[in-house]
C-alpha cells in the first residue's frame, strides 16, 4: 500500500497550498491595507481576500467535465502551473488591480486542487485505508496554514514587513507541486480504465499497490472493478446464496424448483464449493423490506431513515468484521480460491487457436500490437459464441489465470462463475447461465455478482442475524451465507443481449469508453440520490459556522488576555494577532489525526453523528455567554473552551468528510462532473456565508448569528442521521451500486 499512501502524500500538497494562500492572504491585508489606503475602502479589501474564492467558483464550473475528458493528473498540473503564476504577480503587483487579477488566478488553482485532489486519492487508495488517505487533504491544508502563519508572524517582527514577499513565497511550494505531479503523480487508473487504455491502468495499478505479479487474484480482481465501474444505473437485483464444500448436502437448502447452480473453484486440485441460492427472500432483501415498513432496523420507530442509509449499515452492523468476511476460516484463501492457473490442458478441449484471436481484438487503444502489456486478465474475452463446444474462457497473462471453462464449470441448466477479491471483505464474480427458449434455441443471461459474507460458519450459528432466509445454515456444516448484488456487466451490451449470444461475449472497454459521460446520468435514480446526499452535506458544512468561529476567534482570545500578555511580550498588535491564529491553526492539527486514525475505522457517519452534537453545544454556549453578563474572566473562559472544543470536533467530522463522501458515491463515468456540482455548492455557499457574516453581525449581533449556526448544525445531524449512509472499507463500485438499489427500492415503496 505504500505507493498509494505516498500518491496521496504528494497529491495532497495541492490543499497545502490552499491552506497556505488562505493564512498568507490574512495576515498580508494588514500591511496591504495600509500600503493602498483601503482602510476608507473596505469593500476593495474584501475584494482582495474573496478574489479567489470568485476564481474557485468559476473554476469548479468547468473542472469536473473537463477532468472526465482529459484526465486528472493534467487538471492537478495546471492547478500548480496557476498557483505559481499568482504568486509571480502577487510578488510583482504595482497596484491594487494587479493584485487582484492574481488573486482571481489563485483562485482557479484552489478550486482545481480542492476539487479534484478528494476525487484523485479516492480513485487510487484501496478501500480499506480511502478514508485515511482523504482526510490527508484537510491535515495538508491545516498544516499549511500553520507554516504559513509562522512565515508571516516572522515576517512581521521584521522592521519593514513587505507584502508581497509573504505572498510570493508560495512559489516555491508551488514550484514543488508541479515537480510532483509532471513527474511522481500517475494518471487515476479508474479514468485510464474508463478510456479503453488498459495497458497503462494495469501499470499505474501495478505501482499503486505494489505489486510485481499481475497474477495476483486480488490485483486482477481489482483490475475487473474498474471496468465494471463503466457501469451508470442498472437492473441490480439482491439476492443471497449458501455456500459451502461441494461435497456437502446443500440441496436441502436449495429453493424449490430452482436448477441454479455456481461452482467456486479453490487454488489446489479438487478444491471446488457450491454457491446456491438460499430460501426466502436475500438477508439484504429483508432489510430494504424492514426500512420500507419502519424507516430502520436499527431504529424502527424512525420512519424516515432513507433505505440506502439502512441498506448501508446492514453491511457494517449484521456483517462478519475484522477477519469475518469471505477469508474466513472456512475459506482461508477465498481471495484467490476461483484462480485455476495452468489447469487448462488440451484434452479439455482449450482452444490455442481462439485464444490467440481474442488477444489480438482485445488489444487495448495505444496499446500498439504489444498486448504482452495489456490486461486481458480479468475480463472476459470476446468469444465467438456459435459453437457450443467452445470454452468460454477468461484469461488471464497468456491465459495462465482465472479460467472459466463450459467443460469444468457450465453444465446444462448450471452457471459457471469466476471470482476475484475486490477490497473490504468483496468479491467480483461471473456467471453465465443457460437455457432452451421458447423457439427451443439456447439463450442464456450473462451477470456480474458482487458477493460479502452474510453470516459465518454453522459452528457459531448463533451471531448470524435472524432474518428471512438468513438463519438457514445447517448446524454442524460449513457453510456461509453469502448476500449478493447481481446486475449486467459493464461490457455485456444491450445489443449483445438482443442478439441472443450462447456465451458471454462482451465489448471492449473502448468501445464503452467512447460513450462518454452524459448529462441524461444525472437523472439516474441513484446518481441522483447521491447528488442529494453530496449538495446537501456540502451547502450545511458552509452553514454550520466555521467561518464565523473564525472571524470571531482572534477577539475571543483577545477577550480571554491572551493579546494582552503577548503585547506584554512587546509584540505588536498585527504580530499578536497572527501568532493567536497560528496558534488555533495549531489545536487543528492532533485532531485531523485522530480523525486520519478513526476514519476507517469507526467510519464517516460515526465520526458525523458523533461530532456535530458537539458543535451544537459549543455554538450554544457561545449563544449563552454573548447573551448573560457572567463576568469578564467567567465568559472568556467559556467562549475560548468552546471555540477550541467547536475547531477540534469540526476538523475531526464536518471539515473532511463532505469531501470524502462526494469522492465515493458517484459512478466513474460521471464521477468528476458530480463532484463539480457538488464542489460549486460548497463555493456558493462559501461565498454567501462570508458576504452574509458582517451583514448579521450587525442585525442580529453575535448571539443571533451563533444561535443560527446552532441551528443548522441540528439540521445537519437530522440530514447525516436519515440521509447520509456508512462507506467505510466498500469498494467504490459497490458503493455506487448500493445507492442505485437503493434508490430504485425506496422509489418502488414511495
Amino acid at each position: 500500500m505504500s505507493g498509494a499512501v505516498l500518491v496521496a502524500i504528494a497529491a495532497s500538497i495541492g490543499n497545502l497550498l490552499q491552506g497556505w494562500d488562505n493564512a498568507t492572504i490574512a495576515g498580508a491585508v494588514l500591511y496591504i491595507k495600509k500600503e493602498f489606503e483601503l482602510q476608507s475602502e473596505p469593500t476593495v479589501e474584501g475584494l482582495i481576500v474573496a478574489m479567489s474564492l470568485i476564481g474557485a467558483t468559476i473554476i469548479t464550473t468547468f473542472s469536473g467535465p473537463v477532468s472526465d475528458w482529459i484526465g486528472r493528473r493534467p487538471m492537478l498540473i495546471l492547478s500548480s502551473v496557476l498557483y505559481f503564476c499568482s504568486s509571480l504577480i502577487m510578488l510583482w503587483s504595482p497596484n491594487v488591480y494587479v493584485l487582484l487579477l492574481a488573486r482571481l488566478v489563485d483562485g482557479f488553482g484552489i478550486g482545481l486542487a480542492v476539487t479534484l485532489v478528494p476525487l484523485y486519492i479516492s480513485e487510487t487508495a484501496p478501500p480499506e485505508i480511502r478514508g485515511l488517505l482523504n482526510t490527508l487533504p484537510q491535515f495538508s491544508g491545516s498544516g499549511g496554514m500553520f507554516l504559513s502563519y509562522c512565515m508571516v508572524f516572522g515576517m512581521s517582527l521584521l522592521p519593514s514587513p513587505d507584502w508581497r514577499i509573504m505572498l510570493g513565497v508560495l512559489a516555491i511550494p508551488s514550484l514543488f507541486f508541479f515537480g510532483l505531479t509532471i513527474f511522481y503523480l500517475p494518471e487515476s487508473p479508474r479514468w485510464l480504465v474508463s478510456k479503453g487504455r488498459m495497458a497503462e491502468a494495469k501499470k499505474v495499478l501495478q505501482k499503486l499497490r505494489g505489486i510485481d505479479d499481475v497474477s495476483v487474484c486480488n490485483f486482477a480482481g481489482e483490475m475487473a472493478l474498474l471496468v465494471e465501474g463503466l457501469a451508470v444505473g442498472g437492473d441490480t437485483s439482491i439476492e443471497e446464496y449458501i455456500i459451502g464444500p461441494a461435497t456437502e448436502p446443500a440441496d436441502d437448502h436449495v429453493a424449490d424448483g430452482d436448477k441454479e447452480q455456481i461452482t467456486l473453484y479453490g487454488p489446489e486440485a479438487g478444491q471446488s464449493w457450491i454457491a446456491r441460492p438460499s430460501k426466502g427472500p436475500s438477508m439484504l432483501g429483508s432489510v430494504l423490506s424492514l426500512a420500507s415498513r419502519h424507516g430502520s432496523m436499527v431504529n424502527p420507530s424512525v420512519p424516515l431513515v432513507d433505505p440506502i442509509v439502512t441498506l448501508f449499515g446492514s453491511v457494517h452492523e449484521n456483517m462478519p468484521q475484522a477477519g469475518g468476511s469471505m477469508r474466513s476460516t472456512l475459506f482461508p484463501n477465498f481471495g484467490s480460491m476461483f484462480s485455476v492457473t495452468d489447469q487448462h490442458t488440451k484434452n479439455e478441449q482449450w482452444d490455442e487457436e481462439n485464444l490467440h484471436r481474442d488477444d489480438e481484438e482485445y488489444g487495448s487503444d495505444g496499446a500498439g500490437g504489444d498486448y504482452e502489456d495489456n490486461v486481458h486478465s480479468p475480463l472476459l474475452s470476446r468469444q465467438t459464441t456459435s459453437a457450443e463446444g467452445k470454452d468460454i474462457a477468461h484469461h488471464g497473462h497468456r491465459g495462465s489465470s482465472l479460467s472459466m471453462r463450459r467443460p469444468s464449470l457450465l453444465g446444462e441448466g448450471g452457471e459457471g462463475v469466476n471470482s476475484t477479491g475486490i477490497g473490504g471483505g468483496w468479491q467480483l464474480a461471473w456467471k453465465w447461465s443457460e437455457r432452451e427458449g421458447e423457439d427451443g434455441k439456447k439463450e442464456g443471461g450473462f451477470k456480474r455478482i458482487y458477493l460479502h459474507e452474510g453470516g459465518v460458519p454453522g459452528s457459531r450459528r448463533g451471531s448470524i442475524v435472524s432474518l428471512p432466509g438468513g438463519g438457514d445454515v445447517p448446524e454442524g456444516g460449513e457453510f456461509i451465507h453469502a448476500a449478493a448484488l447481481v446486475s449486467q456487466p459493464a461490457l455485456y451490451s444491450k445489443d449483445l443481449i438482443e442478439r441472443r449470444m450462447s456465451g458471454p461475449a462482451m465489448i471492449h472497454p473502448s468501445e464503452a469508453a467512447a460513450k462518454g459521460p452524459s448529462w441524461k446520468d444525472l437523472f439516474e435514480p441513484g446518481v441522483r440520490r447521491a447528488l442529494l446526499v453530496g449538495v446537501g452535506i456540502q451547502i450545511l458544512q458552509q452553514f454550520a459556522g466555521i467561518n464565523g468561529v473564525l472571524y470571531y476567534t482572534p477577539q475571543i482570545l483577545e477577550q480571554a488576555g491572551v493579546a494582552v500578555l503577548l503585547s506584554n511580550l512587546g509584540l505588536s498588535s498585527a504580530s499578536a494577532s497572527i501568532l493567536i491564529s497560528s496558534l488555533t491553526t495549531l489545536l487543528m492539527l492532533p485532531s485531523i489525526g485522530l480523525a486520519m486514525r478513526l476514519m476507517d475505522l469507526s467510519g464517516r457517519r460515526f465520526l458525523l453523528l458523533g461530532t456535530i452534537p458537539i458543535l451544537i453545544a459549543s455554538l450554544v454556549v457561545l449563544v449563552i455567554s454573548n447573551v448573560i453578563d457572567l463576568g469578564t474572566v467567567p465568559h472568556a473562559a467559556l467562549s475560548t473552551v468552546s471555540v477550541i472544543i467547536y475547531f477540534c470536533c469540526f476538523v475531526m467530522g464536518f471539515g473532511p468528510i463532505p469531501n470524502i463522501l462526494c469522492a465515493e458515491i458517484f459512478p466513474t463515468r460521471v464521477r468528476g462532473l458530480c463532484i463539480a456540482i457538488c464542489a460549486l455548492a460548497f463555493w456558493i455557499g462559501d461565498i454567501i456565508v462570508t458576504y452574509s457574516l458582517p451583514v448579521m453581525l450587525n442585525a442580529i449581533g453575535l448571539a443571533g448569528v451563533f444561535g443560527i449556526y446552532a441551528v443548522v448544525c441540528l439540521i445537519s445531524f437530522v440530514f447525516v442521521f436519515l440521509k447520509v449512509p456508512e462507506t467505510k472499507g466498500m469498494p467504490l463500485e459497490v458503493i455506487t451500486e448500493f445507492f442505485s438499489v437503493g434508490a430504485k427500492q425506496a422509489a418502488a415503496k414511495a
